[in-house]
């Protein structure tokens, strides 16, 4: 570090100050610190020397731009998307892959160490073998712009649209797909949806293809149907994306900016596609989620089967189970799994691929996971294993609490968000489980997400 500032005070904006980057942020913001204060600088790399120019200064935090890179790290690279650092899609385009990594583990590593007081540490991450063009799903948002309706991205923070004419981590098929849609609303003078008035008519625009079979489906989010225009709409598309096997029409009136809700309709073909992970089929639903990333989920399920050592006489429990992806990869291994998911149509979605499979020794049931875990303490059943993947926002502690105390042998935590894995870990040491082994997994090259799989056992 180059200048150390006396007074704190001093961090005030437009400020010009010269120092080294020494750590990484949970965002992939590199980290400098100024009399002793945090200050955040996006697209710096751990050990550059730059000035930086101070943005904003409160009491909580300070951010900061680089203004000038007088030692550029050897794990700096020049960005190959010209939309990187506009769009907000991505957040590490300017560094080595090995970077990448590296912050990753780091991110994980330091959410146990200090969010849940661990002592054991990830050892390793696995990496992705693609880190482009990896993502089987697109959606992109509709706005107007100039006049015309425009496909892309929203700027990092806002919901100012950034048009896009590519992307190195999306199928060229959703962008020709969003393409063709915008061509034909402006043809024929369909309205963008505006989010401030509640008026137009598209919202989105949403493409799944599948990865390990055939198939994709292209799903229109619009605030209305389209008429008499609905069978050129069909013609258009299937012309310009005869990849497509299936056209959907998700008419969504809600205000905010929830991508699927309400009502679809099958314009034309099939509105599911199938796809496999671990050797299991999966007809998967526009609204029903599915990995975007199947060839990188297929080693977190690995790992993940690893951790759960079932055997043909084990009964597992799986909850946040959603169509039933690692349930069914269990039920491979397992004597018997039972499986919970609060959204009925998942749930739904879940059962037709137990039976798509032939897989007649997994249950499904409708709850959320405390209720879930209650209901089968209350029919006695005793778990060797139970395997938990919820949301960013983690556990409850009813939940914790309710998997606790069927105390099974080995629970498996699948996480998407570090912290609250790591804040879970010590509730979980709270009800008499520590944790064992722990891996990150990159299933989202080029952005700051990491996935993490990790092994707690009864002490």
């Amino acid at each position: 570090m180059y200048v150390k500032i006396k007074n704190m005070d001093n961090l005030k904006k437009n400020q010009i100050y010269t120092t080294e980057i020494e750590s990484y942020s949970s965002e992939g913001f590199g980290v400098c610190r100024i009399d002793g204060r945090a200050v955040f600088v996006p697209k710096t790399i751990k050990g550059e020397k730059c000035k930086i120019k101070i943005l904003k200064s409160t009491n909580t935090a300070v951010y900061a731009r680089s203004e000038q890179l007088l030692s550029p790290s050897a794990n700096r690279i020049t960005p190959e998307c010209p939309f990187f650092g506009k769009c907000g899609g991505c957040d590490t385009m300017h560094m080595s892959y090995e970077e990448e990594l590296r912050f990753k583990l780091d991110k994980v590593n330091s959410a146990l160490k200090h969010i849940g007081r661990q002592s054991m540490e990830a050892e390793t991450i696995i990496g992705s073998d693609s880190i482009y063009n990896y993502r089987n799903k697109g959606i992109f948002a509709v706005s107007e712009v100039n006049g015309r309706a425009a496909f892309g991205f929203y700027r990092e923070r806002s919901h100012e649209l950034i048009e896009i004419n590519s992307c190195l981590i999306q199928k060229e098929l959703s962008f020709r797909a969003a393409g063709a849609v915008v061509d034909f609303m402006n043809a024929n003078k369909i309205s963008a949806y505006n989010e401030e008035t509640g008026k137009g008519t598209v919202r989105h625009v949403f493409c799944r293809q599948a990865v390990h079979e055939c198939g994709a489906v292209l799903c229109i989010v619009s605030n209305s149907g389209f008429g008499a225009k609905t069978q050129a709409l069909v013609e258009c598309l299937r012309e310009c994306c005869p990849e497509l096997t299936g056209i959907v029409l998700n008419v969504n009136k809600s205000r905010g900016n929830t991508v699927l809700s309400g009502d679809f309709y099958t314009l034309w073909g099939d509105s599911n596609i199938c796809d496999s992970l671990c050797g299991v089929k999966f007809k998967i639903a526009p609204q029903a989620f599915f990995q975007i990333n199947p060839p990188q989920a297929e080693k977190l399920y690995e790992k993940a089967l690893d951790y759960a050592a079932l055997s043909p006489d084990s009964l597992a429990f799986d909850l946040y189970c959603g169509a039933g992806t690692i349930s069914l990869c269990m039920a491979k291994k397992a004597g018997r799994v039972i499986a919970a998911e609060i959204i009925p149509e998942a749930v739904t979605n879940a059962g037709e691929n137990a039976a798509l499979n032939g897989m007649e020794n997994a249950e499904f049931i409708c709850a959320d996971a405390g209720q879930a875990a209650k209901a089968l303490a209350e029919r006695g059943l005793k778990p060797q294993v139970v395997m938990v993947d919820p949301p960013r926002k983690g556990m409850f502690p009813e939940a914790i609490h309710a998997v606790s105390s069927m105390q099974p042998e080995r629970i498996v935590y699948v996480s998407c968000n570090p912290s609250t894995l790591a804040r879970d870990i010590l509730r979980f040491n709270d009800c008499g489980y520590e944790l064992k082994k722990v891996t990150a997994v990159d299933m989202f090259p080029r952005t700051a997400h990491v996935e993490t799989v990790a092994l707690l056992s009864k002490k």
